[in-house]
């Protein structure tokens, strides 16, 4: 017997690693024809409905306005009424005169630019003064023609109504 050790089979390396097969990327879906095109109509209404809301809330430009602002007195056949108010007294001619009553506003064209009505009433030595605040007067007339009832109109400057200087009277 030797003692020689019999040649032992060598072992195969082991197997190498496949190659690595390159990512492929999905190919990219086209839209249809008739896709893209609602597509395009959707998007095209879309930003002329944003358009058309932006445009219609802007809207003209209003003319600037001013409340035009003043008393009117009216000093005969004058009575108190409850708390500081008063009126005229009944069947004095001036029955018509009362808080409420029309407060007309002419531009000087003669025609019609705004309206009010007499506000509260103060008693004051035998006299009626009530507050004048007509609201939203276009600016920009030369004149102004103020009319309480029925009574005929004082004229005013630009610059007095704006100023709130209105200061009319009846009696």
């Amino acid at each position: 017997m030797t003692h020689d050790i019999p040649e032992q089979p060598t072992t195969p390396p082991p197997p190498a690693d496949p190659p690595a097969v390159p990512a492929v990327e999905p190919a990219k879906k086209r839209l249809s024809p008739l896709a893209a095109g609602l597509f395009g109509l959707a998007a095209g209404a879309g930003l002329m409905g944003g358009i058309w809301v932006i445009t219609a809330s802007s809207g003209p430009d209003k003319p600037a306005t001013f409340t035009l602002e003043g008393t009117f007195t009216l000093t005969d056949d004058v009575v108190p009424t409850d708390g500081d108010g008063c009126s005229a007294s009944y069947d004095s001619g001036y029955d018509d005169i009362a808080e409420g009553t029309s407060v007309t506003v002419y531009g000087a064209a003669g025609d019609v630019i705004a309206t009010g009505a007499l506000g509260d009433s103060k008693y004051a030595s035998y006299t009626c003064i009530f507050d004048i605040a007509v609201p939203d007067v276009p600016k920009g007339e030369k004149f102004y023609k103020v009319e309480v009832s029925h009574r005929g109109t004082i004229q005013l400057s630009a610059e007095e109504a704006e100023n709130g200087e209105l200061s009319a009277s009846l009696g």
